[in-house]
């Protein structure tokens, strides 16, 4: 039965092991277990479920995906952790621990060799340093996914489901909403984990869209854009677009595209919604290719 979930059997386990906290991971381990019973219920977990989990630190998680799902395979990239799990893990024949990099791990083969190619649940306690970067590359590699239910710092989670005109509506709030609908399930302070973190977390549920909500002649082109947007906040778009260096048009021909959109030239990356970025790259594709 999943333990971990209680304090005193998490320092137990770490004293053990003489275990140490790493900082360039970004280690906080989980230490209540009414949070990690709403993960599993926000994850939607069924018998027949398979799991991929990344970054299960001490197996706290762990234990609780095993007892819900068909089969786990957990992340880890910390050697040190390794014999750890095979302790706090070795009452569950479900589940496989791999010493990886999350990033390097081919996800498509994954899941069609442990769930026939079928679409994976994702849940994760990720650090706040790589939150971004594995969000994203998980999207983006076309892996086969239903749900990514993740503990993160709340203000990245505030800023995956803001809306446009918001402060911390940015790039990461557009390509999350393009590739997924985002719900935050539950806030959690820092005095949940050990070691404690500075800032304060949130489970945020991304459920992946089956078809994008918007429809683009290029995603590439559309992600250009929008970081083209929002890389220099204080600039207007046209500025944005025109300084970025991706695009093949001029700084007139960027005007007459934000123009054809039907929003002034003098307007900013942050007051446009995914379906305004979506017509402005379909805008701006259509120029470049009868050049």
């Amino acid at each position: 039965m999943a333990s971990l979930g209680n304090p005193k059997n998490t320092i137990e386990i770490l004293q053990r092991y003489h275990f140490n906290f790493q900082k360039k991971f970004g280690q906080n381990f989980l230490i209540n277990a009414n949070v990690l019973e709403e993960i599993i219920d926000a994850a939607d977990i069924k018998k027949d479920d398979f799991v991929l989990e990344i970054g299960p630190g001490i197996g706290t998680m762990t234990q609780y995906l095993c007892e819900a799902a068909r089969e786990v395979v957990a992340v880890e990239i910390d050697s040190n952790l390794i014999p750890i799990l095979e302790d706090t893990l070795s009452a569950y024949d479900n589940v496989e621990v791999l010493n990886q990099d999350i990033l390097k791990v081919d996800i498509v083969k994954l899941a069609k060799e442990r769930n026939g190619g079928a679409p994976i649940k994702v849940v994760a306690n990720l650090p706040y340093y790589i939150t971004t970067p594995i969000i994203m590359a998980l999207f983006e590699s076309r892996v086969p996914i239903d749900s990514i239910t993740i503990m993160v710092q709340k203000e990245v989670a505030d800023r995956m489901q803001q809306e446009p005109g918001c402060k911390e509506y940015g790039a990461l709030s557009l390509a999350v909403q393009y590739y997924a609908k985002p719900e935050i399930v539950v806030n959690v302070p820092p005095s949940y984990f050990m070691p404690q973190p500075k800032v304060g977390s949130a489970v945020i549920r991304l459920t992946r869209h089956e078809k994008p909500p918007v429809e683009v002649k290029s995603e590439k082109l559309l992600f250009q854009v929008i970081r083209a947007s929002f890389n220099q906040r204080r600039k207007t778009l046209a500025n944005g677009l025109n300084n970025y260096g991706a695009f093949s048009l001029g700084k007139e021909e960027i005007q007459a595209c934000i123009e054809e959109l039907g929003v002034s030239v003098n307007i900013r990356g942050e007051a446009l919604s995914l379906e305004q970025f979506a017509r402005l790259s379909n805008i701006i594709y259509d120029r470049q290719i009868s050049e």
